[in-house]
């Protein structure tokens, strides 16, 4: 899962998408491919091109928002990001558009729940992203855990054959998410793992990730006319095809060189390029009285639950993102940038969940001193991703009453929000 970066870590995707900057987007694909693929990995499970509404759902971090345009062109500038111009190189990955489809229209924005639209809705809406990454050449797809209209994507004809094999024409391989098989069982569509195993590969399914499925019943279903011998055929070429492009024939261990690995992650132009596709993320929502940008010689409090946090800072679906102490803080970022920090206090106040009060008010004390206040404030990385639905969008824990409390001081106040969604 290279999802916004390998050991080099990139704002997160709806991040990155605030940029509308689509090179930006290519470029950091292209970073993560060539230090993942330098390490021993040669396909990621990204991009993922769900257009997502509804910001109680907690994967609504790893696509590009809400805009159909705006999620093409984030899809096609990953896909050419990770792929490159020529898959044998030994420094380009798969791609995988994910997940196949409408995941991110999920009732109530609970994960894995169902999804029940028009058809319109879904080609309008929910499928031209995934188009256009067929399009730009992507080798690998995945079928989504959701079921639309009772059918899950895993065992819809036609989500895979008719519209993906079919309509757009794909030549590369589909996989299943994580046990997505078994799960048309729990979702009352198969009877069981057999049944299930020949829903999807009837359906086009031609890799079952985890499950087992296809290797434990398979056989059976064959033996049994379940499921056709050119079914199969057309499952393993596909699979073949997309390691031949990859020339593992050629040579399986080429994505394995620990010396190339040790020569390429972390190189300074991609801590560079990763500072200035972090700059282009940052989304300024408003600025009264032109608070910004702060100066110098103003008496700063610094104060926030994230304002010296160096853990949650890289986001969620991090990979191999190093969380201990590698990012800098904002703490640390302002105290290199300032030299002479004699104007400046830096207070956590509150916890980014909890209910514990005991550092508020040494924070109020050094806010009531200070010309502007800047409060860092937002999330854990892992209040998003996948799993991490929330029935509550405020700030949590006592940022709000922190707040609050700051406003009555009666200062200037920028509020530095590092979140995986947006927030009420």
């Amino acid at each position: 899962d290279v999802i916004h970066g390998y050991k080099t870590i990139f704002p997160i995707n709806l991040g990155m998408a605030s940029s509308f900057d689509p090179k930006a987007v290519e470029l950091a694909a292209r970073i993560a491919a060539t230090e993942a693929s330098s390490a021993g990995v040669h396909w990621t499970f990204a991009p993922m091109v769900d257009i997502a509404r509804d910001a109680r759902w907690g994967r609504v971090s790893e696509g590009s928002g809400e805009d159909n345009f705006l999620g093409i062109q984030m899809a096609v500038a990953n896909v050419k990001g990770f792929q490159g111009d020529d898959l044998s190189k030994n420094n380009t990955i798969l791609a995988c558009t994910k997940h196949f489809a409408a995941y991110g229209a999920a009732e109530a924005g609970r994960d894995y729940n169902t999804v029940d639209m028009s058809e319109r809705v879904l080609r309008e809406t929910y499928l031209p992203a995934f188009k256009a990454t067929v399009d730009a050449g992507v080798k690998t797809f995945m079928t989504s855990f959701n079921e639309i209209a009772g059918v899950p994507s895993t065992g819809s004809k036609f989500l895979i054959r008719d519209v993906l094999k079919g309509e757009w024409n794909f030549d590369g391989m589909v996989v299943t998410d994580y046990t997505s098989i078994n799960e048309m069982v729990a979702h009352g569509f198969a009877n069981d793992n057999k049944n299930a195993g020949e829903l999807a590969m009837n359906a086009g399914v031609d890799m079952d990730m985890v499950g087992g499925v296809y290797m434990n019943y398979l056989k059976q279903s064959y033996d049994e006319g379940k499921v056709t011998l050119a079914q199969i055929d057309d499952a393993c070429k596909r699979i073949l095809d997309v390691k031949y492009d990859l020339g593992l024939f050629e040579d399986p261990y080429r994505y394995s060189d620990e010396k190339r690995e040790k020569a390429t992650i972390y190189k300074p132009e991609f801590l560079d390029a990763s500072l200035e596709i972090a700059k282009k993320s940052l989304v300024l929502l408003k600025n009264n009285n032109s608070i910004l940008p702060l100066k110098a010689n103003q008496k700063i409090a610094f104060v926030g639950p994230l304002v010296s946090d160096e853990f949650n800072i890289i986001g969620s679906w991090a990979a191999l993102g190093d969380r201990t102490g590698f990012a800098t803080s904002v703490k640390k970022g302002v105290t290199n940038y300032l030299k002479n920090v004699s104007n400046v206090t830096f207070d956590q106040g509150v916890e980014i969940q909890s209910a514990k009060r005991d550092w508020m008010q040494k924070a109020l004390d050094n806010a009531k001193n200070a010309d502007v206040i800047v409060a860092v404030m937002g999330e854990r990385e892992n209040m998003t991703g996948e799993a991490a639905s929330q029935t509550n969008i405020d700030l949590p824990g006592l940022q709000k009453e922190f707040l609050a409390e700051l406003k009555k001081l009666g200062k200037p106040i920028v509020l530095v929000l590092l979140n995986g969604r947006p927030l009420t």
